[in-house]
């Protein structure tokens, strides 16, 4: 069997043109919308923000999202056209079996269990936090941290230490059953929250413009020779590393607040359960995208102009925003209270459609054969992938509950970026390809916006750490150990025969 064999256009149209037997078509333009902007604003912005800001960008984290938005913007137009052609569930691993083959796109496949997974572990630990906060710090340390975590006790001045984050477990078990019960059901959850998040964004934004403190944008680059800031452990934090201030610095902030922006492609994966795919998806990517961008750098703007930088290494980490308003924003005590509930629920959407886009991915690769059949198994009366669901829940629990959020949160960037370059790459191969296939949405200026995308995406990918470089190659060590171990002697499209598909495969429909 040849490991580039590929899956004909024409199957794939068949698959998603069956409504009998697979995913119920249930979601609208605006359903999409708000998914894409469900996963969006979440931990990247309460949280990543702060944290690029303090030990990359500081106030010029602005930029890292005007860099990160801009190498997703060119791909979020790649996504668009390949949805608009291949309206089936499965996301980015469905595009590149199309183009690339099978190994091309178990890969990919593999690398979006870091983006979804991954990306609900560290959202779930970020809700652990504000959950906290909400309750006055009642539960104690140990049980809302990893073994890996370790804080001082400032009035005590006490060393506590993770052992498991309980609530981060309790947060992914109600919204696995929640989606075990119903896409339609789940969708209109997370349309009312993302309403109070959204609203929450844009009252912060404009009650913190007045308590903008200028000196705090001074410099607006990180300077080569900042002094040290001190950690919550006690320790100092060092910004002499390249890519720990000035451009350097911003780029590995957009690296890393990129992770804030993986909900519009968490769109593509709802593709076959769209009523009107063609037209509906790319809407629901780009319209999502566009929106949360502005937000996104009004929000950080504001965040590091209230307050310096600095503030964001040895305080309110994790609770960054309730942090600024009660340290910063004197009389707006209640703001904060507001925002850590409409926090603790925007997480919960973004961790909702993070797990619906994993549970989608694998469902497509259980139906191709790369996975077992449980993936695949719809649940007789709500028509969900129940136990992959089931499945999910406990493989993302010991991730969130022993896993630190920064670690889970720069492999998650990393798996994203790694499936935003092989989507670009994708569609310059098919526009070769099959020059002549209808095309509802296409990508304007091919090659030009792919290669933008490849060049803009791979410079983030090396500005990460190379711990979590290292991390990375060796889940896709992992991931090829599985694939030849079991998925390529179990792939349906492989053992039909090796035969790639003819010109009359790829004909429209």
């Amino acid at each position: 069997m040849s490991l580039f064999v590929k899956k004909p256009l024409s199957q794939l149209m068949a698959q998603a043109e069956d409504q009998g037997k697979g995913l119920k078509r249930t979601l609208g333009a605006g359903n999409l919308i708000a998914l894409g902007i469900g996963a969006i604003i979440g931990a990247g912005l309460f949280v990543r923000t702060a944290l690029a800001a303090g030990e990359h960008a500081g106030p010029a984290v602005t930029i890292s999202f005007i860099i990160a938005a801009v190498g997703c913007a060119f791909a979020g137009l790649c996504y668009a056209e390949f949805a608009s052609i291949i309206p089936i569930a499965g996301s980015a691993y469905t595009y590149a079996y199309a183009t690339m083959g099978e190994i091309i796109a178990w890969i990919i496949g593999w690398a979006l269990i870091l983006e979804y997974a991954l990306g609900a572990a560290t959202v779930s630990i970020s809700w652990s936090e504000y959950a906290n906060k909400l309750l006055g710090g009642a539960i104690p340390y140990e049980w809302c941290h990893s073994p890996f975590e370790k804080a001082i006790d400032a009035s005590t001045n006490i060393m506590h230490y993770g052992i498991v984050n309980l609530p981060a477990l309790v947060i992914l078990l109600i919204l696995s059953l929640l989606l075990i019960k119903g896409t339609q059901e789940s969708a209109t959850v997370n349309a009312v929250i993302v309403f109070i998040k959204v609203a929450i964004v844009l009252v912060f934004i404009a009650i913190g413009w007045q308590f903008i403190n200028p000196i705090n944008h001074t410099p607006y680059f990180i300077p080569e020779n900042a002094p040290d800031a001190l950690k919550p452990d006690g320790s100092h934090y060092s910004y002499k590393d390249v890519f720990d201030h000035g451009w350097g610095g911003v780029l590995r902030g957009a690296a890393v607040v990129f992770f804030a922006f993986i909900g519009f492609d968490a769109v593509s994966t709802a593709a076959q359960e769209a009523k009107n795919p063609k037209k509906d998806m790319p809407v629901g990517i780009l319209g999502s995208l566009i929106i949360c961008t502005v937000l996104y750098i009004l929000f950080s703007y504001v965040l590091t102009g209230v307050a310096p930088y600095t503030d964001f290494i040895k305080a309110g980490k994790e609770a960054s925003v309730s942090y600024a308003i009660d340290a910063y924003m004197p009389g707006y005590h209640w703001l904060s209270l507001f925002v850590t509930v409409a926090i603790l629920a925007g997480f919960s959407s973004v961790i909702l459609v993070m797990l619906m886009g994993q549970s989608r991915v694998f469902y497509t690769m259980s139906t191709d054969g790369l996975l077992p059949k449980a993936f695949s198994d719809l649940h007789p009366k709500f028509r969900t992938p129940y136990k992959s669901n089931m499945i999910l829940f406990v493989f993302v629990g010991l991730f969130a509950a022993f896993i630190p959020g920064e670690v889970a949160g720069d492999l998650t960037s990393i798996g994203t970026l790694f499936a935003f370059v092989l989507v670009c790459i994708g569609v310059m191969i098919l526009r070769y390809t099959n020059p002549t296939l209808v095309r509802p949405f296409k990508t304007p200026l091919v090659p030009l916006v792919p290669i933008l995308g490849i060049i803009v995406c791979s410079a983030m990918i090396f500005s990460l750490s190379g711990k979590t470089l290292l991390s990375a190659f060796f889940w896709m060590l992992v991931g090829l150990v599985i694939y030849f171990a079991y998925s390529r002697r179990r792939s349906k499209l492989g053992s039909a025969g090796d035969a790639l598909p003819t010109a009359s495969d790829f004909e429209a429909k």
